[in-house]
């Protein structure tokens, strides 16, 4: 049996389940926050050999593609890790409601950050954001017949700001290096196939 250090626990079970080469034998939180946890794991895998992994747990968020008249709403915004602005899809999740409708979700993102309204809300499948370290997924819809309402963006959203490009346009953004959000470029690949299975 391997001692545990200070502040590791059990992991939690079933420690066993069909299909995983990894066992977790401890697990402790390292840091929180309102919007995260970052924890470590000891580790076993099946051969023998035990390691160290280090998980960030962060609630799924909801992604959404507003699609009009031959282009699509996207928002900007200041990204304070990489220390500038880029173009996306409006995307965000409630972290006072972690285990909010997704639906709801995508509604309301698309509604504070850009101020639009989709009668029509299409789901285009879940992925997950970077499940090398972090066990967030996301949600992607594709909005469509859209009204027009006012934005409503929370604080930390200071400075956003939204525009309509035409589908061309946006992929210029992307070679130019100005939309370089992964999961917004993950949902595109949804969006592909949504349209090729008509």
């Amino acid at each position: 049996m391997t001692a545990r250090e200070p502040g590791h626990q059990p992991a939690p079970e079933p420690a066993h389940e069909p299909g995983h080469e990894i066992t977790a034998t401890s697990s402790a939180v390292v840091y929180k926050n309102r919007w995260m946890t970052v924890r470590e794991d000891r580790t076993l895998r099946h051969d023998g050999r035990e390691g160290v992994f280090a998980v960030v747990e962060k609630p799924d968020f909801a992604l959404v593609v507003p699609y009009e008249d031959g282009g699509f709403h996207l928002v900007e915004q200041y990204r304070y890790p990489v220390r500038g602005r880029y173009w996306e899809f409006p995307q965000g999740s409630w972290e006072e409601d972690p285990a909010a409708d997704p639906v709801a979700l995508a509604r309301g993102e698309l509604a504070e950050e850009t101020g639009l309204y989709a009668a029509r809300m299409v789901r285009l499948g879940h992925l997950f954001e970077a499940y090398g370290y972090c066990d967030q997924g996301f949600h992607v819809f594709l909005a469509e017949d859209l009204k027009a309402g006012e934005p409503q963006p929370e604080d930390a959203e200071e400075g956003l700001v939204s525009r309509w490009f035409p589908e061309a346009e946006l992929w210029d953004l992307v070679a130019a290096g100005r939309f370089k959000d992964a999961p917004s470029l993950a949902a595109l690949a949804l969006l592909r196939r949504h349209r090729e299975q008509g």
